[in-house]
């Protein structure tokens, strides 16, 4: 077994992480000053005790001493950070006047801080500003360790072939760390421009400030999370819908070339492949359904458009939100968004999914082994983004895929032998692990919501998103013996 000490550097992370977190959650009374906070004292009592356990933590794990982080430590930051923060931010939920149980008020907070979206709550047009506030500010919190994750962590992990996106922060060597600070606030300055600028056009579209605010927090961390059971089906604009695509697009392209952009570096962002492939396929699946849409249903082509892109930007990038119930619109349609459901957006954004890279890598492997049946002596050579694709970096990232599968086939199981039905157990699944938010069907889809599943089912989906989030190998490797041996 590792010795106590070592996961001292463990306990102090969280403890500052969740002081952060007692922070954040005086934000909801602290900007509605008090105007719409009913729930005032759940926040203050969520705030107090979070801000407690962080001060124990922090300052019984050595306080301002520095402890450096090895590989083995990482895994467990990673794990139980995404475990801890959810379950704190899980208190104002729990000690509100919602009257959530345990299990709705988990669920919820695991939804929202791992942006996946899918929600328990109803009546959301009616509920307290306070609340709904705390929902966005969780999700766009996640959004932030998101990125951070998928810059910093997940590459020096080897996970899932994320090495293929390795920056030079990405090492957490004493050397690194000048660069790994200036990462973090290029990261940090990015998300917030996102965020304000999202903001101020949704509020220049027509939105309230207090609905621009919500949405613009849960659109640029592609989380989904809205202030009516509608969705964004509240807003009947093309000119928000349309806006509402283009932050979801740019929450879901590598933040890290954001970064570079403050630098001064646009070649990067225009020339990366991931971007170009990402956009193409959204409008090209767009137009297609659009196109299906005019010819089945005579629908007005901008419209069709508009709402095509919107929903299909929203299932790619994970983001989960919805304009309209796109089930009823036909066959086609609900094949196509089922599939759209595991794609993802682009590594290094705050999409879920199996991510675009994956993909790509896996029609060089196509070409790849169609060329070595021709051509069987010839020595080929992969690239990606002009560097070369390592042997290391495709076995990760077909690991990757196949346990994705399989954890999909073992979750879909589970969920039916709890009595759901097919199409509920098979997308319900399928949205968790790749943490979009809705599912299909008349339970979970766009219309719907995950109130009425079992509590058991609720937590087999609770451990689907965060296994889905963490890129699954993370959490998998800690079940190794190995793992724990000195």
């Amino acid at each position: 077994m590792l010795p106590l000490l070592n996961i001292l550097p463990v306990i102090q992370i969280l403890g500052f992480l969740l002081i952060l977190l007692s922070l954040l959650m005086t934000l909801p009374v602290n900007l509605l000053m008090f105007g719409d906070t009913p729930d005032w004292l759940a926040f203050v009592k969520s705030a107090s005790i979070c801000c407690a356990v962080g001060l124990l933590c922090f300052f019984g794990a050595g306080g301002k001493r520095r402890h450096a982080l090895k590989q083995r430590q990482m895994f467990i930051l990673t794990v139980s950070a995404w475990i801890f923060i959810p379950l704190f931010s899980s208190l104002p939920l729990l000690l509100s006047d919602l009257e959530l149980s345990v299990t709705d008020a988990f669920f919820e907070s695991i939804s929202g801080v791992t942006t996946t979206g899918s929600t328990v709550m109803s009546g959301l047009d009616h509920l307290p500003g306070d609340i709904l506030l705390w929902r966005s500010i969780m999700q766009w919190m996640g959004g932030i360790g998101i990125i951070g994750m998928a810059v910093a962590i997940l590459p020096f992990l080897r996970i899932g072939g994320m090495r293929l996106f390795a920056t030079e922060s990405s090492e957490w060597t004493e050397k690194a760390v000048p660069r790994t600070n200036r990462l973090a606030r290029g990261l940090v300055a990015s998300y917030l421009a996102l965020t304000f600028g999202c903001i101020l056009t949704y509020w220049a579209l027509g939105m309230d400030l207090f609905n621009a605010v919500n949405h613009a927090l849960t659109t640029v961390s592609t989380g989904g999370y809205s202030t009516s059971d509608s969705s964004m089906g509240q807003f009947d604009q093309l000119s928000i819908l349309f806006a509402a695509s283009i932050f979801m697009m740019l929450g879901g392209i590598p933040f890290f070339l954001f970064v570079r952009l403050l630098n001064g570096q646009v070649q990067p962002l225009l020339r990366d492949q991931q971007i170009h492939f990402f956009l193409k396929f959204l409008f090209l699946i767009a137009a297609i359904i659009a196109v299906y849409r005019i010819w089945n249903d005579g629908t007005f082509p901008l419209d069709a458009f508009v709402h095509a892109l919107f929903n299909v930007t929203s299932v790619v990038t994970t983001t989960g939100y919805a304009s309209q119930d796109y089930s009823l619109w036909g066959p086609l349609v609900v094949v196509l968004f089922f599939f759209l459901t595991f794609v993802g957006g682009c590594s290094g954004s705050t999409s879920g999914g199996m991510k675009i890279f994956r993909f790509q890598l896996s029609i060089l492997l196509l070409r790849e082994q169609v060329s070595r049946l021709l051509h069987p002596r010839a020595v080929i050579a992969r690239h990606y983004n002009g560097r070369i694709i390592s042997d290391e970096i495709v076995a990760s990232s077909v690991a990757f895929s196949f346990i994705f599968l399989a954890t999909l086939a073992v979750v879909a199981a589970i969920l039916a032998a709890l009595g759901l039905d097919l199409v509920t157990s098979l997308t319900g699944a399928a949205t968790a692990l790749a943490n979009v938010g809705p599912g299909l069907g008349d339970t979970i889809g766009p219309a719907g919501n995950f109130q009425p599943l079992p509590d058991a089912a609720k937590w087999v989906l609770m451990a689907a998103m965060l296994l889905g989030r963490l890129e699954l190998l993370s959490v998998f490797v800690m079940f190794s013996p190995q793992f724990w041996r000195s």
